[in-house]
C-alpha cells in the first residue's frame, strides 16, 4: 500500500494534514505525538505584521463543536520565518503557510516573502469569517477569488492552495475561479458563520458576536461541498470539515479529496491525525486498495 500522495506537486508521505488555526506551528502538538507521523502541517493563519487578536471571549462550545473568533492571533511572517520554520524542519513534513491580508498588495508582499522562505506550499486563506476586512471579503465571490488569487499567482514561486469559505451560495463557482486565476489546488471547508447568545444575560457569548462553527455540526456540509467541488474543477481538492476518525476522513476522500485537513478533533483528542493515518492504512488494507486514489475513484453513485 501506498499512502503518498502529490498535490499539484506537492508531496506527502500520507494524505494527513493538520488544519490552519487550531495546531499553532506544531509546538504544543509535538509534546503529544511524533510529528514525523504527518503528512503536513497547515500552519497558524499568517499577516504581515504581528495580530493580537480578537478581544476575549473567542472561543465558545457548542454541542457538536466550537465557535471562534480568535482573530488571526500570530506572531507574523518574519517570526514565523525566524523562530517557528526551523523547529518545524526537525520533522520529516511538509510546511504549509497559511496567509491573511487585508489587501491584493499586502497577500502579494507577503506571498513573495514566504516564496523564498523554507516552506513547502502557500496556502492562500480568504475565507476567515472572524475578521472585518480582507480573507472573507476577497473569498466570498467569484470576483474576489479570481481577483487576489491572480495576483498572487504571479509571485509566487510555491505551490498554491486557495482555502475556499462555505460561507456562499455556489462553492462550485469559487472553485471554478481560483483554478482559472492559477491555484494549483483548492482546500474547503473553512467555517460556517455562527453565533451563540447567553440567556440570562442576553448577550452574544463571543465578543465578536459572530464566530466560525467548526466539529463535527459542519461535516455533512463539508463533504457535499468536497464532493461538488471535485467534481467541477480539475485542480486537486484537500478537504476538510468536521473529521474526528478515520471513517470521517475516508468519507472526504470518498468523495474525491486527495488529502484531508484535521483541526478541531485535536482539542479533544491531542493523538487524532495518528489515528486517522492508522485508520485509513487500515480501511486500505481491508478493502484492496493500494493508493489513496484509488480510494478517490471508488465511490458508487
Amino acid at each position: 500500500m501506498d499512502l503518498s500522495v502529490n498535490i499539484a506537486g506537492l508531496r506527502l508521505k500520507n494524505p494527513v494534514i493538520a488544519a490552519s488555526g487550531t495546531f499553532g506551528f506544531g509546538r504544543e502538538y509535538s509534546e503529544y505525538f511524533d510529528l514525523n507521523k504527518l503528512g503536513g502541517i497547515s500552519v497558524k493563519g499568517l499577516t504581515l505584521e504581528p495580530r493580537k487578536g480578537n478581544p476575549p471571549p473567542r472561543i465558545a462550545e457548542t454541542p457538536a463543536g466550537i465557535l471562534n473568533s480568535v482573530g488571526l492571533q500570530n506572531p507574523g511572517v518574519h517570526a514565523f520565518i525566524e523562530h517557528e520554520i526551523p523547529f518545524i524542519r526537525k520533522y520529516d513534513t511538509a510546511i504549509i503557510a497559511n496567509v491573511a491580508a487585508n489587501s491584493v498588495e499586502e497577500y502579494c508582499t507577503m506571498v513573495e516573502i514566504l516564496s523564498d522562505a523554507d516552506i513547502d506550499a502557500i496556502e492562500l486563506n480568504v475565507s476567515c469569517p472572524n475578521v472585518k476586512q480582507g480573507c472573507l471579503l476577497f473569498g466570498s465571490t467569484a470576483q474576489g477569488i479570481l481577483q487576489v488569487t491572480s495576483a498572487v499567482r504571479k509571485v509566487c514561486k510555491k505551490p498554491l492552495i486557495v482555502k475556499l469559505t462555505p460561507n456562499v451560495t455556489d462553492i462550485t463557482e469559487m472553485a471554478k475561479a481560483a483554478e482559472d486565476a492559477g491555484a494549483d489546488c483548492v482546500s474547503l471547508i473553512n467555517t460556517l458563520l455562527g453565533m451563540a447568545i447567553d440567556i440570562d444575560s442576553k448577550k452574544p457569548v463571543l465578543a465578536n458576536i459572530t464566530g466560525g462553527l467548526s466539529g463535527p455540526a459542519v461535516k455533512p456540509v463539508a463533504v457535499r461541498m468536497v464532493y461538488q467541488v471535485a467534481n467541477s474543477v480539475k485542480i486537486p481538492v484537500i478537504g476538510m470539515g468536521g473529521i474526528c476518525n478515520a471513517d470521517d476522513a475516508i468519507e472526504f476522500l470518498l468523495a474525491g479529496a486527495q488529502a484531508i485537513m484535521v483541526g478541531t478533533a485535536g482539542f479533544v483528542n491531542p493523538n487524532v491525525w495518528v489515528e486517522v493515518k492508522e485508520g485509513i492504512e487500515l480501511y486500505m488494507e481491508n478493502h484492496g486498495f493500494r493508493s489513496v486514489q484509488e480510494i478517490n475513484e471508488a465511490l458508487i453513485v
